[in-house]
């Protein structure tokens, strides 16, 4: 019996301590990988690579339900997910391998060649974007082996001639000292080359000095932005703008070496600028507002800026491009991202005569990389998915019915012009207020319709009419706010908009799929005597 127990503690120790070397095996390897993605691009990384491969093959209500769950931090939930998967994995490897060396090896190598398949499997993915999963996959696996030698290695015993003690502790402690400190100083050695290799895109943006406009942006009138308590500004900071895009690291472009193709179908004239090429062109300056497709109704994936860029029909006039209504071949314009990403625009929307730009600013200042430096486009009217491409490198001209663009293929609508929508900022939905005057306020847009009347609600009584803040163009929100005298007791608070045609918001809501969400916003409110 007390063999037995001796056996099955034994069997204990050694699965827990393989445990622990399949997980310092695992960080060798990613801080290996990480190393070897900075001398190869940093998007090459494994958590990167496996994370965006996980994106692209993620069912398109589980990506809704992450934002809905998550919001902006979907992208960090993910990354977390991935690395406690990858410790499984690598834990799982150490046991294994007590047991069965080679087997628990091979599986340590295995998963850096998953983590090359994914890199491989990315949009503009090269060769060599396998390398540093490959690189950590070889590492882990030596290491693994190393502690798992130390592990099998028995030692005499203490005071003993003949014992031999079942793990040689004091090796495999040795080796796991030595095993953090180079995975210290890899994981160290990758951060700096990679905050070098970004330094240069990082002092390409700061050394930017955007050109006057040719066409300014009238100032913002007076009586635009209502400076109600609660409600943000009229044009949202950069810092608050709401980012949802697919890329788990943001991309830094060098500005010095970027470069925009633009070619295809009916393209008589491609072309190929760089940023000063562009820059030296007219630049218009717009405020417009842009909102998210993932944007439910009441929700915050909506902002507004002062955009400053080239215009985008101009552009396509010079290389030739005639729109649909006068002949022309292409009835799609996809641009393409430095990471990959596809979006699709109709020609006719991007020549109609709206404000859609080749953007190169953001309130007064050179694009920040989360937004798309050094260029993106900006097409008001349209929701983001189908318009406004961050990190722009390329413009090709074709047809819908010739190519699904990256969200098209995830079963969202080929053309999604914006919905109208309303939002009640404030009073926040399950807050307290004192009984007597409250201001309801809050947003509507309807992008390049505009906005003609908000109207407002209490506990499905009769509509009253919101005091509306000065236009500023149609493809921007409108502020709003209503006085409204409040009993004590729980409240429902309800707004819809009419946009500029005079076809009021529906009422019946629906999901964001495929082409956006409708409905009435509508907060609860308790108020106290």
């Amino acid at each position: 019996m007390t063999r037995t127990r001796d056996g099955r503690g034994l069997r204990r120790r050694r699965a827990a301590a393989g445990a622990v070397g399949g997980l310092a095996a695992g960080c060798a390897g990613l801080a290996v990988a990480q190393l070897a993605a900075a001398l190869v691009r940093p998007e090459a990384a494994p958590l990167t690579v496996v994370g965006g491969a996980v994106v692209d093959r993620t069912p398109t209500a589980v990506k809704e339900w992450a934002v809905r769950s998550f919001g902006t931090a979907d992208k960090l939930v993910l990354t977390l997910g991935t690395v406690v998967l990858l410790a499984l994995l690598a834990a799982a490897a150490g046991i294994l391998a007590v047991r069965r060396p080679r087997a628990g090896c091979a599986l340590a190598a295995a998963a850096g060649a998953l983590g090359a398949a994914a890199a491989l499997s990315r949009p503009e993915a090269a060769w060599k974007d396998a390398l540093p999963s490959l690189a950590g996959g070889a590492a882990a696996a030596a290491v693994l082996y190393l502690l798992v030698s130390a592990l099998r290695r028995p030692r005499p015993a203490a005071g003993s001639s003949g014992g031999t003690w079942p793990l040689d502790r004091r090796a495999f402690g040795r080796l796991l000292a030595a095993t953090a400190a180079g995975s210290a100083a890899a994981g160290y050695a990758g951060r700096r080359l990679g905050a070098h290799g970004a330094a240069g895109a990082t002092a390409s943006r700061a050394d930017l000095v955007l050109p006057p406009p040719a066409v300014p942006a009238a100032p913002v009138p007076a009586g635009a932005d209502l400076r109600v308590p609660g409600l943000g500004p009229f044009l949202t900071p950069g810092r608050d703008f709401y980012r949802v895009d697919t890329a788990l690291v943001v991309p830094r472009v060098d500005a010095d070496t970027w470069r925009l193709e633009v070619h295809g179908d009916g393209v008589a004239r491609p072309l190929s600028l760089t940023l000063p090429e562009l820059l030296a062109r007219p630049l218009t300056e717009h405020d417009i507002t842009l909102c998210c497709v993932s944007n439910e109704v009441g929700g915050p994936y909506v902002g507004n800026a002062r955009w400053l860029g080239v215009p985008l029909a101009d552009l396509l006039r010079e290389a030739g491009v005639r729109p649909p209504s006068r002949g022309g071949p292409a009835d799609q314009l996809v641009a393409r991202s430095v990471d990959g990403m596809t979006i699709g625009t109709p020609v006719e929307a991007v020549m109609d005569g709206r404000d859609a730009l080749l953007a190169v600013g953001m309130n007064g200042e050179p694009l920040p990389f989360a937004h798309g430096f050094p260029v993106r486009m900006v097409v008001p009217g349209l929701y983001g998915y189908v318009s406004a491409c961050k990190w722009l490198r390329e413009l090709r001209l074709t047809t819908f019915a010739a190519y699904d663009a990256y969200w098209v293929r995830r079963s969202w609508a080929q053309r999604a012009p914006v919905k109208t929508q309303s939002r009640i900022d404030t009073p926040r939905s399950f807050s307290q207020r004192p009984a007597g005057p409250v201001a309801v306020a809050g947003v509507a847009w309807a992008q390049h319709r505009g906005i003609a009347r908000v109207e407002v609600r209490a506990d499905g009584g009769p509509w009253r009419e919101a005091r509306l803040g000065a236009p500023d163009g149609v493809d921007t929100w409108r502020q709003w706010v209503w006085p409204w005298r409040a009993p004590p007791g729980r409240h429902t608070l309800e707004v819809r908009a009419t946009d500029g045609r005079g076809e009021v918001q529906p009422q019946r809501r629906t999901g964001t799929l495929p082409d956006g969400a409708t409905g009435w916003h509508s907060v609860t409110v308790d108020v106290r005597p």
